[in-house]
Formats: C-alpha cells, structure tokens, sequence
C-alpha cells in the first residue's frame, strides 16, 4: 500500500482581481537521469517523448485534466509529473539504457500562480525573465525565488507551476502573497 501524500497548504493561498495562487493538486514526480542513448527507450516506457533542447517541456495530450509532463532541467535530466499518480518508476523499470530515476512525489509540491499578476508577482522574487519573448509558454527552468529553490514551468500565458520542496513551501506561498499584495505596475 503506497502512503498517502498530505498536501502541507490545504486551504492556504491567495486571491486577487490580478492573481490567484493554489497548490497544486498531489502528483507523481520523478527526477530522471540519462544517457542519450537511453532517452528514446525512457520516452516510449513513460508514455511521453523527453525534450531535448533547453527551457523545453513536453505534455501528454492524453486527457485534459489529468496530465503528464517531463520538463528538461539540463542535458541529462529530467522531472517527470503525473497529475494521475502513476507509477512513474514502475514504466521506468521497463526501459532499457543506462538511466537513474528518483521518486521525489513526497519531496516536491507545487504551487500554481494564475492571473494577469501571475508574472509580476514570480518576478517579485525571481532573477529570470519571465517575459512571454524570452519565456514561453511550456518553458521551464530550474531558478530560485527568494531564497528558495524551484523548478518553474509556464503552463499557459498567465499561468505558472511553482514546483519546490515542501520543506519551503510555506515560505514559497508566503512570498508570493507578500509579491500578490504588493501594488503591481
């Protein structure tokens, strides 16, 4: 029996004309290493094809709501989120090549900054420029906001997935929702 996954923000966030800031519902994560070599194997057990090239991500069409999606971090890694819960190490097990996958499902949460604020209010905290010319929708990066590490990935033009461990989490939202309160220009 797999353990239950406790989201540390239930019913925390945030709310504004310009922004709105939620976790993100429980996913299964990976944090996956490869050779080149391995990566088309790793692509066909997992069901989605890994990106390649920098700031990249790649989702699953599978269904609407409940999605997968591998963001590139650098040339040989990878994190692997399923909105479904699937056994993400179970289809890694099945590909062959040289790789290392790590379940870090209780490790990460997420949390989701949607609005037309959304991008002001990571920018309060993040170094990286967010703007749509130098990051698109579906780029991702890993960067730090405050003084935190995430992993930051655009979703839709005013809608970003904040992953971070959940040791930081409440400091995550917290500066978030200080950046959300603050008058944006």
């Amino acid at each position: 029996m797999a353990a239950a996954r406790h989201t540390l923000l239930e019913g925390q966030g945030f709310a504004s004309q310009l922004v709105s800031l939620t976790e993100a519902a429980p996913a299964s994560r990976i944090s996956l290493r490869a050779r080149p070599d391995a990566v088309a194997a790793l692509s066909k057990a997992l069901g989605i094809k890994l990106p390649d090239q920098p700031k990249t991500s790649v989702r699953s069409t599978a269904s609407r709501t409940r999605q997968r999606v591998a963001l590139w971090l650098g040339p040989d890694e990878w994190l692997v989120i399923d909105e479904a819960g699937a056994d993400l190490m179970g289809a890694c097990a099945k590909a062959r090549g040289l790789h290392a996958a790590v379940d870090v499902s209780h490790r990460n949460t997420a949390i989701i900054v949607s609005g037309q604020g959304a991008e002001a209010v990571i920018s309060a905290g993040c170094p990286q420029n967010l703007s749509l010319d130098a990051f698109a929708v579906g780029a991702c990066s890993r960067t730090i906001l405050g003084k935190a590490e995430i992993v930051l990935l655009r979703e839709e033009e005013n809608v970003f997935r904040v992953e971070c461990w959940r040791s930081f989490s409440a400091y995550v939202l917290a500066f978030l929702s200080d950046a959300a309160r603050a008058p944006m220009i």
